[in-house]
């Protein structure tokens, strides 16, 4: 044992303490997540989805655990305002892993429609969180939702009933405050019922300059006919460390926007595993990343046609500069039976610096002969002919890089269908590469008010 010897320790010392600030439903999967993790160990990079990243090594420092939910004395909504123009949202926060329901967001949302802390609910339905919590993502399989599983004493719960159309965007904002180095561990439960409709954007911040370190667990489940957009940006800092386990079900019929957008970090790992588990439904996932300095961006992706006559088409773009690092692996799983899937994923990578290294691997996996399936990954750089083409109508070199990379990104951006959120992701993107400001321009505006409130306590 290595790094995992010290989490090991925590957990037999402060296992009451994880179990006394949860909820019954959470603790009662957290001893057998426990032995999971301690018969798996940290992911070596001989396991295959791990294999450009030594996580041993990123949890090799003491990081701090808050296992008694301390809240900072601040209303994030008063003092933190993260909006998208001209797009109506429900805005809820979390700092660390604790849910801000001090003063919840006010909007039209329904009264069925549930947006709040996991545990809590998890206390006052936990027939209901017991029927979801830990169903998808099975901790014997994998070691990092083992260990969040084991850790995790909070998170986010989104229910939306049967039949019920959430109008609003709902905006989930994930802010990151600390004084001293910090590990947080939390979940998030999606639940959207048949015939069901929800956007959700997820934004992750980060506040202060410690070294900041993030597992979470995801676990999305569709309802028949339900329509679901997840969107996440990423904007922290290079001492952030983040790793992202999702596990998404789809029943019949029901129809998937997934799109993530890396524009600020240090190390950020998104494991991803979509399933079909009905006929007929569709699902569009796409990811940007722009990284430059040491960043390291890791998408593995499993998108896995467990049924027939449904239809994935993934679409991931990378700009790397400097010394970063960039990683795609999808696979691609057409189970026996899924006859009439059509599948189609691509990835195309440009490398803007001589040093930035790229690794992608684009994967098919068939096991039916009704199908219409196709892959492809690129890696290159600027083109010079564009370049040149663009000189020669009074373009300045750095002007003609900048607008090829925006035009190369832009590509993704484009095809998420809320247009205020595509219109201010290009803007961000643009301002990305010209090294603006590390928010966007409603966060910026407020962001010293925050920090003036924060010190203050």
């Amino acid at each position: 044992m290595g790094s995992e010897q010290q989490y090991i320790d925590l957990f037999k010392q402060a296992g009451q303490v994880l179990c006394e600030n949860s909820a019954d439903v959470l603790n009662e999967v957290r001893q057998a997540a426990f032995e999971d993790f301690c018969r798996l160990g940290f992911p070596s990079k001989k396991v295959e989805r791990y294999k450009y990243i030594d996580v041993a090594e990123v949890f090799a420092p003491n990081y701090g655990v808050n296992l008694k939910r301390l809240t900072f004395q601040i209303d994030p909504y008063k003092a933190y305002r993260c909006s998208v123009p001209q797009m109506g949202t429900s805005l809820y926060y979390l700092v660390n892993d604790v849910f801000y329901a001090s003063h919840m967001a006010v909007g039209s949302l329904p009264a069925s429609v549930f947006v709040g802390s996991l545990r809590t609910y998890a206390s006052s339905h936990p027939d209901f969180v017991r029927k979801y919590y830990g169903q998808l993502g099975q901790t014997g399989n994998d070691s990092l939702t083992a260990f969040n599983t084991a850790f995790a004493q909070d998170g986010l719960l989104i229910y939306v009933p049967d039949g019920v159309k959430v109008k609003q965007t709902l905006q989930v904002v994930n802010l990151m405050r600390g004084e001293i180095d910090l590990m947080t561990n939390r979940r998030n439960l999606i639940v959207v019922g048949d015939e069901a409709e929800v956007d959700v954007l997820f934004c992750e911040h980060a506040l202060d300059n410690s070294n900041f370190l993030t597992t979470n667990v995801s676990e999305v489940f569709m309802g028949a006919h339900s329509r679901l957009s997840i969107y996440g940006v990423e904007e922290t800092r290079k001492n952030n460390r983040f790793f992202e386990n999702m596990y998404l079900s789809q029943g019949a019929c029901s129809h998937l926007e997934y799109c993530t957008v890396t524009l600020q970090g240090g190390l950020t790992r998104r494991c991803c595993d979509f399933i079909f588990s009905g006929e007929g439904s569709d699902a569009h996932i796409m990811g940007a990343v722009i990284a430059d300095g040491e960043q390291q961006v890791d998408n593995n992706l499993l998108v896995d046609h467990q049924k027939g006559k449904c239809k994935s088409n993934v679409l991931y773009k990378y700009v790397l500069n400097d010394h970063a690092v960039g990683a795609f692996a999808g696979k691609v799983m057409v189970r026996p039976g899924a006859q009439k899937t059509d599948s189609k994923e691509t990835n195309a990578n440009l490398c803007v610096s001589p040093t930035a290294r790229m690794y992608t691997q684009p994967m098919l996996e068939i096991y039916a002969d009704d199908v219409k399936c196709n892959h492809g990954s690129t890696v290159g750089q600027m083109d010079q002919s564009a370049l040149f083409y663009m000189a020669q109508r009074g373009i300045t070199p750095d002007e003609a890089r900048l607008l090829m990379q925006h035009a190369f990104v832009n590509e993704v951006i484009e095809k998420i269908h809320l247009i205020p959120l595509r219109e201010r992701l290009s803007t961000m993107v643009m301002q990305r590469f010209r090294h603006g400001v590390n928010a966007c321009g409603d966060c910026n505006l407020c962001r010293t008010e925050l920090e003036d409130v924060l010190n203050k306590n």
